[in-house]
């Protein structure tokens, strides 16, 4: 009577564990799904502002070049945190979560940026600004001195610049 007892205890907690599943496995699997599908989004879809920085290398001005008037779009955006944005802003990243782009904003800041993340309300999209200036051929040069700053970052090399309009 004893061994079945003891048998039938032991079966049960047999089946107790082995019909438990971990909750991290789902977990990880959730995270390595949106992970994926982030990947999967063009990095860099939409402008954003940023606080001013002067980190970015200074490039020889010329009057008038070809990057100057390419990939510039405009947005209204707020600046999430502490920083101020000008109206022309360099964007290096643009995410829907905005802890992936408080990853970014890291990285920036480690690398000696002072960047800022900016939320474009209409698009639900974070972007991270590394540089923000007054005017436009500075903002161009910032950016082009960034990417060749990173030319192995296929990421980066998709940076734009960010007219902020209110």
């Amino acid at each position: 009577m004893k061994k079945l007892a003891v048998l039938g205890t032991g079966l049960c907690i047999v089946l107790a564990f082995t019909s438990c599943k971990s909750g991290e496995s789902a977990y990880k699997k959730a995270y390595e799904k949106a992970k994926q599908q982030e990947l999967a989004e063009p990095k860099v879809t939409e402008p954003v502002e940023v606080a001013p920085v002067a980190d970015v290398p200074i490039v020889k001005k010329s009057t008038t070049t070809a990057s100057a008037n390419n990939g510039v779009r405009q947005e209204r955006v707020t600046v999430q945190g502490n920083g101020t944005l000008l109206d022309y802003s360099v964007v290096c990243g643009s995410f829907q979560t905005k802890a992936n782009a408080e990853a970014l904003q890291e990285d920036m800041i480690s690398a000696g940026y002072k960047s800022v993340i900016a939320l474009n309300p209409d698009t639900n999209m974070y972007r991270v600004i590394i540089s923000t200036f007054a005017d436009r051929n500075s903002a161009a040069e910032a950016r082009d001195a960034f990417k060749a700053k990173y030319p192995n970052r296929k990421d980066f090399q998709g940076a734009w610049i960010l007219h902020r309009v209110f």
